[in-house]
């Protein structure tokens, strides 16, 4: 039995046919309601399935394209990194300033013998803020916007207004101890592409 409201709502919106029974009317009104109501969830789910199968395919796409090879480049050797003694550095240009890391055990991305060795730039991926390294907590921090970074997690955000996580350097480590970045994994500030100029 259709409701009141219903049987109201079909008096008021239509002028019936003589003889047109405003309860089947109204029903009939419920009936389209609800294959359209069922037709735009299906284009819905649809829609969603199909938007997650492309946002995966092109997260994996911009991972890949993200880690560029540039030139090899001496950073420092293992003898001269002191446990959570941060070094400054710069790679792969003098333009971007980054920081060399002992962490003191193994970390994602970590080179060395203990895989504890790392380098991320110090440039917050939000607006560019040099940021300070936090050797109590072993973050990187931003003092622009008070963004946060964990250097045993990736350069992995912690809290703030960046978007992304800190650009990481691929680094290796030769027979004698020497360490080379060669590669950066990430957009650096204020970079309109990962290449070079």
């Amino acid at each position: 039995m259709p409701s009141r409201a219903c049987l109201a709502r079909t008096r008021l919106s239509r002028p019936f046919i003589e003889g047109g029974n405003p309860a089947t009317e109204c029903n009939r009104l419920v009936d389209a309601g609800r294959r359209q109501f069922l037709r735009g969830g299906i284009v819905a789910t649809a829609g969603a399935a199909a938007a997650t199968v492309v946002g995966s395919g092109q997260a994996q796409a911009q991972r890949a394209m993200a880690l560029v090879e540039y030139p090899a480049n001496r950073l420092a050797n293992i003898a001269d990194l002191a446990v959570n003694g941060p070094m400054e550095i710069a790679y792969p240009d003098a333009d971007s300033p980054g920081i060399l890391l002992k962490l003191g055990q193994a970390v994602e991305g970590g080179v060395g013998p203990d895989g504890d060795i790392v380098v991320f730039s110090v440039l917050c991926p939000h607006r560019g803020w040099m940021m300070s390294y936090n050797a109590g907590d072993k973050t990187l921090n931003c003092p622009g916007h008070h963004s946060r970074f964990d250097c045993e997690a990736g350069g992995r955000q912690i809290r703030g207004h960046a978007t992304q996580n800190l650009p990481q350097c691929k680094l290796r480590v030769d027979d004698k101890g020497d360490i080379y970045a060669q590669g950066v994994d990430g957009l650096l500030y204020g970079r309109l592409s990962t290449v070079l100029a």
